[in-house]
């Protein structure tokens, strides 16, 4: 009898990781996709993220066509403009500058498939707005170091969280993963909280071909 499909998450960022256990989605493998996350010429924020999270969800199922597989990705966009993931204390400066007054978009990707079966993508899109910061809130929120790695140079989980005066969608997106959208893209697909057994219980078809959300 072959080993039952397992779910794997093809992401290395451990907010996905933990949001997902939030839900008791508990992946049993995470395997960090290695593509170019650089926007194309005249990408926009929402495309972009839609692209990189359908390039991780092919990158790992490669491998592991056989399992459950999420993919995710998040940007943050400012009108057309795709804000970073600042590696320097001046990028993030900058972004911070970028955001302090207004309003921005929080933009993340979700793409899964089935075992031998059909894939789909959704995407999700938070509207956050900043107070206006001043200098020594920009320093201040600089030196914490809670900036590095994020898209748009903030966490609103962290210290962050006291510069938002206004947030219109789903807060679990802005961390890194919007946790509804993800229970029934994935339910969707046969996997719940049940595991993989669920599939057979909820009457899904994996033969049905692919397809976009």
């Amino acid at each position: 009898m072959s080993a039952p499909p397992r779910f794997i998450l093809a992401s290395a960022s451990p907010r996905r990781r933990d949001l997902l256990c939030q839900i008791g989605l508990v992946p049993d493998e995470i395997i960090a996709a290695d593509i170019d996350e650089n926007p194309l010429t005249g990408e926009r924020p929402a495309a972009l993220a839609r692209r990189l999270a359908m390039e991780k969800l092919a990158r790992v199922r490669g491998d592991h066509g056989t399992d459950f597989v999420l993919a995710a990705d998040t940007v943050v966009g400012l009108g057309r403009r795709i804000l970073p993931k600042p590696s320097t204390r001046e990028e993030a400066r900058s972004c911070l500058q970028l955001l302090s007054g207004r309003r921005h978009h929080v933009f993340t990707a979700m793409a899964a498939g089935a075992p031998d079966g059909p894939e789909r993508v959704r995407l999700v899109d938070s509207v956050v707005a900043f107070k206006r910061l001043s200098g020594d809130e920009v320093a201040w929120y600089l030196d914490s170091g809670e900036w590095r790695g994020k898209a748009g140079g903030y966490g609103i989980q962290g210290l962050a969280g006291r510069f938002v005066r206004f947030l219109r969608g789903s807060y679990s997106n802005v961390v890194g993963l919007p946790l509804f959208e993800t229970a029934n893209l994935l339910e969707g697909l046969g996997y719940g909280v049940m595991g993989a057994a669920g599939a057979a219980s909820v009457g899904v078809d994996h033969g049905s071909g692919a397809g976009h959300d």
